[in-house]
């Protein structure tokens, strides 16, 4: 399935019925008079949060969505009855904005949510509505409510756990398909992922979904590269994972601009708790890896993780790190990793 994160639609709700202009008339009874029923409500267009999707694909190829008009009023005092509902299903996380791109409509985040797009027209009244003592004939009636057009943009923002960030082939597909099912693409040149891509990460007997952001560079946030748009994918995750490729040629220098990047965009990205590793540790020699470390270490102002996904080596202490930073963020803590030693406790 293709992984679409950005949609135009265009809905309508549905007109409300037209009243209905009728008289009784039945041999053999004596009194007659008005009985023209009123008109059924339009339907609405309504989006509801469903699970099992994760992506906006079923509104790349229909983008006009229209709710049923109501049924009109019949004689006999017959009611019509209300125009079906159009439901837009649509995947946790997406937000709803009007044709501006910036007026938020909606913000969809957790399964069995829904909000009302539209609203349907009012069913017109018939004319046994407007029969009085003074007027026992009437023949008014009212047209049908028109229903609501708007343009209306859909934007998805991937719910994880964990996000991984880094420049253009740090490890961060590779480090995504060895500790889960996901199966990303991989290969030695930059800008292997397009796309995000989620995947199950299983610590122990916890699990939790980890995110794997396409690569940055210098310059993202003025649209270099693949530019900033999926860095709104990571805006709902609680822990980043940023990964540094030992090979590189400054980790320090490359650790410092996916940061600039990150500050640039905004929305609170560079506060977010973050992990820092140095990935592909398994392909340089010793020296070049312990200056590497130095610098980052300088950079970040922490001593980063060492790792490597091929080998596994570090893998699941920073599995750890990651778990217990994402249960700190729920909580509002500060993540304890697991290279310090816990501080007593009376109760122990």
């Amino acid at each position: 399935m293709k992984f679409l994160d950005q949609a135009r639609i265009f809905i309508r709700s549905g007109n409300g019925g037209a009243g209905c202009l009728s008289f009784r008339r039945e041999k053999f009874i004596e009194f007659g008079g008005p009985d023209g029923g009123d008109g059924g409500r339009g339907g609405d267009v309504v989006a509801v949060c469903v699970e099992g999707l994760n992506t906006l694909i079923d509104y790349r190829y229909q983008q006009h969505f229209k709710a049923k008009t109501g049924i009109h009023g019949m004689g006999k005092n017959r009611a019509g009855a209300s125009g079906a509902d159009c439901i837009l299903k649509v995947p946790a996380g997406t937000q709803i904005f009007e044709e501006d791109g910036e007026t938020l409509v909606a913000d969809l985040t957790e399964i069995g949510q829904s909000v009302i797009l539209a609203h349907g027209g009012n069913g017109g009244f018939g004319n046994a509505h407007f029969k009085t003592s003074t007027n026992q004939a009437p023949r008014r009636v009212n047209p049908g409510q028109e229903g609501e057009e708007r343009v209306l943009w859909l934007r998805l923002k991937l719910i994880a756990d964990a996000g991984l960030v880094g420049l253009p082939n740090a490890g961060k597909s590779t480090f995504l398909s060895s500790v889960s099912a996901a199966r990303p693409k991989i290969a030695d040149y930059p800008f292997t992922t397009l796309h995000p891509q989620l995947g199950v990460v299983a610590c122990g007997d916890r699990e939790f979904v980890l995110a794997d952001i396409p690569g940055l560079i210098e310059g993202a946030h003025e649209g270099a590269g693949l530019g900033d748009r999926f860095l709104g994918h990571i805006e709902r995750c609680g822990v980043l994972l940023h990964l540094v490729d030992a090979g590189c040629e400054h980790a320090g220098k490359a650790y410092k601009t996916i940061r600039k990047e990150l500050a640039a965009y905004g929305y609170g990205l560079d506060e977010k708790p973050e992990i820092v590793a140095l990935s592909k540790i398994d392909t340089v020699d010793a020296d070049t890896l312990k200056n590497q470390m130095a610098r980052l270490k300088r950079a970040a102002k922490r001593t980063p993780l060492k790792l490597s996904a091929v080998t596994h080596q570090g893998v699941a202490d920073c599995l750890k790190n990651l778990l217990s930073a994402i249960d700190a963020a729920r909580h509002d803590e500060t993540p304890v990793l697991t290279t310090t030693v816990p501080s007593w406790h009376p109760c122990d």
